[in-house]
């Protein structure tokens, strides 16, 4: 059981985080929290990059836990988001890689797509 003092350092980094994402703050992007989302919440939630931030505490390590938690990143990968999970203990004592790792994925998803490589010939006109 965590004491008083270490759930507040915990509500602290939350809060950090929320702070972080809020406001386009992360490279214009808007994070929505608690967003509701088909049958599930999502912890933060970004529509333009298509992704899903989870923050997990230890309820997480079960199987059964587990296995809901991969049902639910399938229905997300269904709609066409990606999820990224971030325990506690990482937003707490690595707050600046949770952040450049939301950033990271979300930059990747919003980059385009490069184009397939023309081959000779290809789309010219036939009648030369």
């Amino acid at each position: 059981m965590l004491n008083a003092s270490k759930l507040t350092q915990r509500a602290r980094k939350m809060r950090e985080l929320r702070m972080g994402l809020r406001a386009h703050r992360l490279d214009g992007l808007q994070f929505r929290r608690q967003e509701p989302c088909g049958p599930y919440i999502a912890d933060f939630l970004c529509h333009a990059a298509r992704l899903v931030v989870e923050v997990d505490g230890a309820t997480h390590s079960t199987d059964a836990e587990l296995a809901r938690d991969a049902r639910r990143d399938a229905w997300f990968a269904d709609q066409g988001f990606a999820v990224l999970r971030a325990s506690n203990d990482e937003v707490s004592h690595e707050f600046e890689g949770v952040m450049e790792t939301i950033w990271m994925r979300a930059s990747e998803r919003l980059a385009p797509s490069p184009a397939l490589p023309r081959f000779a010939g290809e789309g010219a006109d036939s009648t030369g």
